[in-house]
């Protein structure tokens, strides 16, 4: 899977979550803290896309 891929997936699942808690759906409670739940799947990520030495 592409980086642009993963963002987008990322997005989408965000989206995803906010559109579920505004129709209640799911508590605000844990739509709120749905991005911190993203954390470890951004740390584990590899550090290719850190910036080059000049």
């Amino acid at each position: 899977m592409t980086r642009i891929q993963e963002a987008l997936l990322l997005a989408a699942v965000l989206i995803a979550i906010a559109v579920l808690a505004v129709f209640d759906i799911i508590p605000q409670a844990v739509a709120q803290f749905a991005p911190l739940a993203v954390v470890p799947w951004i740390i584990r990520r590899d550090s290719t896309c850190a910036a080059r030495k000049a």
